[in-house]
């Protein structure tokens, strides 16, 4: 099962997620999305918890009222953290999360440790969690069919986009070809046309 979260503090809302459990996180780990970030205590055992990004958006660009709200659902999902004034979250993105064979279920590291970012928290704020908790939703997701059918559409969109560049290309091509069939025909009629005005001159060796 997962968590759902809607954070309103932005148009449109923002999707925050998490495991209820570290079987769960397994799965999330491995059918993450590259737009998620994922979010943890430091030093400390929480839930993992993932903001899907909006479309184009990265990790630069989250707008400090959403990461606030995701700091807060971790913290307050953390048993010792949730008791803890002064903790710091890291949070990076989930093609940076690494899973290797001698871990156990639901530990994860990273590929690159510069990578990961830190941000302290200094304490609980309750009217954040509160409003995060109402929009909360229990689902079943189907979380391999979910990111299948996300590269999917993703490699539709991509053939698409290569068909309009062909396309884009072929009439750029067809009006360079139209361009330079006009120049050379306005360069024969100008030789011709100086050629013409030769022959009318007065220029004959003739006699009558």
């Amino acid at each position: 099962m997962v968590y759902y979260f809607t954070s309103n503090v932005v148009s449109p809302p923002a999707t925050i997620f998490m495991g209820i459990d570290k079987h769960e996180n397994e799965d999330l780990i491995k059918w993450g999305w590259p737009e998620d970030v994922w979010f943890h205590v430091d030093k400390m055992s929480s839930a993992h918890v993932y903001l899907r990004l909006q479309e184009g958006q990265t990790i630069d660009d989250i707008p400090p009222a959403v990461l606030d709200d995701c700091v807060q659902l971790v913290k307050a999902n953390s048993i010792q953290g949730n008791k803890t004034n002064n903790i710091d979250v890291v949070y990076t993105v989930w093609s940076n999360l690494k899973k290797t064979a001698g871990m156990d279920v639901g530990q994860v590291g990273f590929h690159k440790d510069k990578e990961v970012r830190k941000i302290h928290v200094e304490k609980r704020i309750n009217e954040i969690v509160n409003r995060l908790n109402k929009t909360k939703e229990d689902r079943q997701p189907d979380l391999r069919t979910e990111r299948e059918d996300r590269d999917r559409i993703e490699r539709e969109g991509q053939k698409q986009q290569m068909r309009h560049q062909k396309e884009k290309e072929k009439v750029e091509e067809k009006r360079k070809k139209e361009l330079a069939e006009l120049r050379s025909y306005s360069s024969l009629m100008k030789s011709e046309n100086m050629s013409s005005n030769h022959d009318n001159g007065n220029d004959s060796d003739e006699f009558m």
